[in-house]
C-alpha cells in the first residue's frame, strides 16, 4: 500500500504531458490497448510525431504488419492527452471495421457518419453534427461532400486509411482529393497505405503535400528535380525528404519479433472446350482492330482491358458486356453518340472500377467517337458482335469452371495436413463469374457452405446474413448504423462462424482481415502484382497460424497467359515462399499499372505464338534489368529507413517499451488499490479486483476488473477508465501536508547500489511541477533532495527511493533546514537548457526543410532560364547550317522572342526569389515565436526523509 505522497507521485507520473519524442508518451495508451506489442508498431507511432513540428506522417508497412494498430496507438495517446477531435476518413466498406477494432482493441467509442446520420443531427439542432465526443469515423466520399464542415472542426489528429486513393490530388482533375486535402489542412494527420508509389513518383509528391506543402517546392519543381528522364534521377535527395514524412517498415525486417507462416503455391491447369477458344479467338481478334464502333475512343483502352478480363474469366461475364457493346454499335447507327450511362453500363460487372478508370486515365484519348464511318462497315461489325454473343450464350460449361472441383479438394488436402481450418477464398474479377461459381458450388457438396462477398453484397443470402447478424446484435455497439459497414462485418463473421468458402471480388482485396483463412484461389488473376499482393496479404498476414495455400489457374491453350503467369510466379515470386513479391522485386515495378499496360499492349497487338514470345522476352528483359539493379541497392531504397542494425533496434525499442509499460501499470495498480482499500478485493497476481461499491458519485458498475489484457472474464481497466481517471485526478490535485517518510531498502530489489550508498541517512526533499509552454505543451517532475549532511541527491536515486515500501512517522520535528533552494535553481537551470537544445534541434530541422523548398521554387526559375538558353544555342546552330534567307529569318525571329522571354525571365527570377524567401522568412518568423517559452512552477509536497 502506498502513502499519499507516493500515490500522488505516481498519478502525475502517469497523467504528465510528455515531449513528442519522449519514447514513454505511448505507454498510457499501449497500457490501455488489447493489442500485441510489436517493435516495428511502436517505431512507426514514434515517428509519426517525432517532432513537436511535425504535421503527420505516411505510415507505410508492407500488407498485413498492422498500420492499423499503429494509427490506433496514435488515437490512444492523443484520446490519453486530451486531444479527442480526432477523424478517420476511410473507404465506406471500412467503416465498420475501423469502429470494431477501436472498440475491441483501444477501447474507443467512435460514431459511424453518412449523409442521413448528419441530416439527422442537423435537423434536430447540431450546428456542426461533426463535434462529437466520440471518434468520428466517415468516408471518403462524405469528407469530400460536407467538407465545409469538416473544415469547421479543429481536428487534434486526421487519420486517413489506405491513401493511396488521393495519390493523385496533384492532377486538376481530382476534385474530391484537392476538396479534402484543403479541408483538413490546418490538422495533424496520419495517412495509412501499404502501396505509397503505384504509378509515378508524382504519387510521392501528391501524398507528401497532404501532409506537409513545404517538402517540396511545387508539383512544377518535383518534376524538373525528381521526374527527369534525360540524365536519371536523384535518389539520393528524394530519399532525404522522403525520410520526413514517410516511415515503411518490411517483413523480412520483423520476422524475429512476428512470426510469418510461409505460401504454398497449387497451380491448376486447364484447357478451354473449342467453342471457349473459338470465342476467345474471334474476341480477341475483334479487340486488335484498329476502328471499333462499340466503344468510345476516349475509353477504348480501358473498355479493352475489362472485356479481356471478363472473357479471361467466364463466358457468362463476357455474354453481359457484348450485349452492351451490341447496344453501343445501334446508337451509332442512330448517329447517337453513347452517354455516361451507356458507358457506365459497360463497368457494372467489375468492382472497384473507379480504381481502375484512374489507373488507366492518363493512357486515354479525349476524342469522341467516330460516327462518319460508313453504315454497312457499322452493320458488318454489329452482326460480327451478335454472333460473338450467341456463341458465348450457347456454351453452358466452362473448362476452367469445371476444375474448380478439383482445387478445393487439393486446397483442403493441403490444409489439412497444415492443421488449418477448411476456408477458402475465391477471388474473381467479375460478379457474374462470381454468381456461377456460386451457383455451381452450392449445387454440389458445398451447399449451404458457400457465401458471396461483393461491392453491393445485396444477393438474397447476403441479405439474410445481415439481418440475421443485426437481430442478434441489437441493442449492442456491434451494430454501427450503417448498413454497408454492418453487412461487411456480418459477412467476414460468418465466414469465420459458419461458411467454408467465400467467393469474392476486387471489393473484399482491400481492408478487411481474414488471417482465420488459410487459402487464397485466383480463379481470375489479374496483371498488376500489386493487386494479386493485396489479395493475398487479406489471409498471409499477422495474426495467420497456418502456412497459406495459394491456388492459380492456367490456360495451357493460351501461349499469352502462359507467359505472363511465369512471369509473376518465377520473376516476381508472387506464390511461393514467406515474403511473396513485396520486399524488393515488387517494390523494383514502381508501378503495377505501368506492368499492366504493358501486358495489354501484348495482348492486343501480338497475332501470332512467335509475337507473343518474343514480346514477352522483351518485356522479361526490360523487368529484368529493374529488377536486378533494385537489387544491388534494396539497402539504400527509395523508401526504407532502417539501417542494417534494424533487428537490434527493434529489440532494444521492444525492451524500452515493455520496462515503460510494466513500470505504468505496476504504479496504476498500486494507486488503484491505494484509493480503493475497503471498497475492492485485489489479486495482485492476475492484476484483478472486484470493486464493491463505487468510490465515486458518476457510475462506475461493481464486478470483476482487470489490467491484464488476456482476462476476458473481467472488465478492462486501464488509464482511461472512468475509474482510473477518477483517481488519478483526487491524487493529481491532493494539497498534502509536510511529512516524515521512513522508507524500508528492503522492501526494494537486491543490489541497489543506487541507495545503498545512503542507507541510514535523512533530509529533505521537494518535488515541483513545472509547466512549459513553446514549441509544445510538456510537464516536468523535478525532484530536489539533500541529506543532512549536504549531499544532493540524484534525481534516480529520490525516484527508486519512492518506488520502496514507506510509511508516515508522526513524531518527527518537521522544521525544514535550508539549502534546497540553490539546488533546485540549478535543476531549473539545467532543464532550461535542456529544452532549448531540444527546441533549438526541431527547429533547425524545419528551417532546412523550409529553406529546400525556397531553393526548389528558385531552382525551376533558374531551369526556365537554362532552358531558353539552351533554345536559342541550338536556334543559332540551326541559323549556321542553312543558306534560304526565308529559313534563316523564320529562325532569327525565333531567337529574338526566346532573347526577350530570356530577359522577361531574369527580371522575374529576381522578383519572384525575393517574394520566395519572404515567405520563407515569414514561415521561419512564425515557427521561431512560438521559441518564446513559459514557465509555471507549482510546488507539489515537502517531505523529511529516512532510509532505513
Amino acid at each position: 500500500m502506498l502513502t499519499d505522497y507516493q500515490a500522488q507521485y505516481y498519478s502525475l507520473q502517469l497523467t504528465r504531458r510528455r515531449a513528442s519524442d519522449d519514447s514513454e508518451k505511448l505507454s498510457s495508451a499501449l497500457i490501455d490497448a488489447k493489442v500485441d506489442l510489436n517493435p516495428h508498431q511502436i517505431e512507426a507511432a514514434l515517428f509519426a510525431f517525432k517532432s513537436p513540428l511535425s504535421n503527420g506522417a505516411i505510415l507505410a508497412d508492407e500488407v498485413g504488419l498492422g498500420k492499423t494498430i499503429e494509427a490506433g496507438i496514435l488515437l490512444s495517446q492523443f484520446w490519453a492527452s486530451n486531444k479527442r477531435r480526432l477523424l478517420i476518413i476511410c473507404p465506406s466498406s471500412l467503416r465498420r471495421q475501423w469502429a470494431i477494432e477501436l472498440e475491441e482493441k483501444f477501447y474507443l467509442e467512435s460514431m459511424i457518419f453518412e449523409s442521413k446520420r448528419f441530416k439527422e443531427l442537423h435537423a434536430a439542432g447540431k450546428q456542426n453534427p461533426l463535434e462529437r465526443k466520440e471518434i468520428v469515423i466517415c468516408s471518403f466520399h462524405f469528407a469530400s461532400a460536407y467538407a465545409d464542415y469538416v473544415a469547421q472542426t479543429n481536428w487534434d489528429l486526421v487519420v486517413i486509411d489506405e491513401a493511396h486513393r488521393l495519390r493523385n490530388v496533384y492532377r486538376p482533375s481530382n476534385k474530391m482529393g484537392k476538396t479534402i486535402k484543403e479541408a483538413i489542412k490546418e490538422s495533424k494527420k496520419i495517412l495509412l497505405t501499404a502501396t505509397p508509389l503505384q504509378n509515378s513518383l508524382l504519387e510521392l509528391y501528391g501524398l507528401t503535400s497532404i501532409i506537409d506543402e513545404h517538402v517540396f517546392g511545387n508539383i512544377e519543381s518535383f518534376r524538373s528535380q525528381f521526374v527527369r528522364q534525360d540524365d536519371g534521377l536523384n535518389y539520393q535527395d528524394l530519399k532525404e525528404r522522403m525520410r520526413q514524412v514517410v516511415h515503411r517498415t518490411l517483413r523480412k525486417q520483423v520476422r524475429e519479433h512476428v512470426p510469418w507462416t510461409e505460401r504454398r503455391p497449387i497451380t491448376i491447369k486447364f484447357k478451354p472446350t473449342p467453342e471457349e477458344q473459338e470465342l476467345y479467338e474471334n474476341v480477341s481478334e475483334y479487340l486488335q482492330r484498329e476502328l471499333l464502333h462499340s466503344m468510345p475512343q476516349g475509353k477504348r483502352h480501358l473498355i479493352t482491358l475489362i472485356v479481356r478480363k471478363l472473357l479471361a474469366s467466364s463466358s457468362f461475364a463476357v455474354t453481359k458486356t457484348l450485349e452492351k457493346l451490341i447496344k453501343g454499335v445501334e446508337l451509332v447507327l442512330e448517329e447517337k453518340a453513347p452517354d455516361e450511362d451507356y458507358i457506365a453500363t459497360l463497368f457494372d460487372d467489375i468492382d472497384e472500377i473507379e480504381d481502375l478508370e484512374e489507373e488507366w486515365d492518363s493512357e486515354e484519348a479525349t476524342e469522341d467517337i467516330l460516327s462518319y464511318q460508313e453504315t454497312e462497315a457499322i452493320k458488318s461489325e454489329l452482326v460480327e458482335l451478335k454472333s460473338f454473343r450467341d456463341l458465348a450464350v450457347s456454351i453452358e460449361h466452362n473448362a476452367k469452371g469445371e476444375k474448380l472441383a478439383t482445387a478445393l479438394e487439393q486446397g483442403f488436402t493441403m490444409l489439412n495436413e497444415l492443421g488449418a481450418q477448411r476456408k477458402a477464398i475465391i477471388f474473381t474479377e467479375s460478379r457474374r463469374t462470381q454468381e456461377y461459381l456460386f451457383e455451381m458450388l452450392n449445387g454440389g457438396v458445398y451447399k449451404r457452405k458457400v457465401m458471396l462477398f461483393n461491392g453491393s453484397n445485396n444477393d438474397p443470402l447476403s441479405k439474410q446474413i445481415y439481418q440475421s447478424y443485426k437481430q442478434r446484435n441489437a441493442g449492442t455497439d456491434k451494430l454501427s448504423g450503417s448498413r454497408t459497414a454492418d453487412t461487411r462485418q456480418a459477412l467476414v463473421e460468418h465466414f469465420k462462424n459458419k461458411a467454408e468458402i467465400m467467393i469474392a471480388t476486387e471489393a473484399a482485396s482491400e481492408g478487411i482481415n481474414l488471417q482465420f483463412c488459410s487459402m487464397v484461389i485466383n480463379y481470375d488473376l489479374p496483371w498488376n502484382p500489386q493487386r494479386i499482393e493485396q489479395r493475398i496479404g487479406r489471409c498471409h498476414r499477422y495474426g495467420q497460424k497456418h502456412d497459406v495455400v495459394v491456388v492459380n489457374f492456367l490456360n495451357i491453350a493460351n501461349a499469352a497467359d502462359q507467359r505472363v503467369f511465369q512471369l509473376l510466379d518465377q520473376k516476381f515470386k508472387l506464390f511461393d515462399g514467406v515474403f511473396g513479391a513485396s520486399d524488393e522485386v515488387l517494390g523494383a515495378l514502381e508501378s503495377g499499372v505501368n506492368f499492366e499496360q504493358k501486358i495489354a499492349k501484348i495482348y492486343g497487338s501480338c497475332r501470332s505464338n512467335e509475337e507473343i514470345e518474343k514480346a514477352f522476352d522483351e518485356l522479361t528483359t526490360e523487368f529484368q534489368e529493374q529488377i536486378d539493379a533494385r537489387i544491388a541497392e534494396s539497402q539504400d531504397k527509395l523508401l526504407e529507413h532502417f539501417d542494417a542494425d534494424v533487428i537490434e533496434k527493434l529489440r532494444i525499442r521492444l525492451e524500452d517499451a515493455q520496462i515503460s509499460i510494466s513500470r505504468f501499470q505496476r504504479w496504476l495498480w498500486l494507486v488503484t488499490e491505494t484509493y480503493l482499500r475497503g471498497k475492492a478485493k485485489f489479486d495482485p497476481k492476475t492484476y484483478t479486483f472486484q470493486l464493491q461499491e463505487s468510490p465515486f458519485d458518476f457510475a462506475v458498475k461493481p464486478g470483476i476488473y482487470s489490467l491484464d489484457k488476456k482476462n476476458e472474464q473481467a472488465r478492462r481497466y486501464g488509464i482511461n477508465h472512468p475509474l482510473a481517471n477518477g483517481i488519478l485526478k483526487h491524487y493529481g490535485t491532493l494539497d498534502l501536508p509536510t511529512s516524515h517518510l521512513e522508507f524500508r531498502l528492503s522492501s526494494g530489489p537486491k543490489h541497489n547500489e543506487a541507495l545503498s550508498a545512503i542507507q541510514g541517512h535523512s533530509g529533505w526533499l521537494d518535488l515541483h511541477m513545472v509547466e512549459v509552454n513553446s514549441l509544445e505543451e510538456t510537464d516536468h517532475l523535478l525532484f530536489t533532495a539533500m541529506s543532512d549532511d549536504g549531499e544532493i541527491l540524484a534525481q534516480e536515486q529520490i525516484s527508486k527511493m519512492m518506488d520502496l515500501e514507506a510509511e508516515v512517522n508522526a513524531d518527527t520535528d518537521l522544521r525544514q533546514e535550508v539549502g534546497l533552494t540553490k539546488a533546485h535553481k540549478n535543476l531549473l537551470k539545467g532543464l532550461r537548457a535542456q529544452l532549448q537544445e531540444h527546441d533549438s534541434r526541431h527547429l533547425q530541422q524545419e528551417v532546412n526543410k523550409l529553406n529546400r523548398w525556397a531553393e526548389d521554387r528558385v531552382l525551376l526559375l533558374e531551369k526556365e532560364i537554362h532552358d531558353t538558353k539552351k533554345r536559342i544555342k541550338a536556334l543559332t546552330r540551326d541559323a549556321g547550317k542553312t543558306l534560304e534567307p526565308l529559313e534563316q529569318l523564320s529562325i532569327q525571329k525565333k531567337i529574338r522572342a526566346l532573347e526577350i522571354r530570356q530577359r522577361k525571365q531574369r527580371q522575374q527570377i529576381f522578383s519572384q526569389e525575393d517574394k520566395i524567401q519572404d515567405a520563407r522568412d515569414k514561415m521561419i518568423t512564425k515557427i521561431s515565436k512560438r521559441l518564446d517559452r513559459s514557465f509555471k512552477e507549482k510546488h507539489i509536497f515537502t517531505l523529511r526523509w529516512t532510509l532505513n
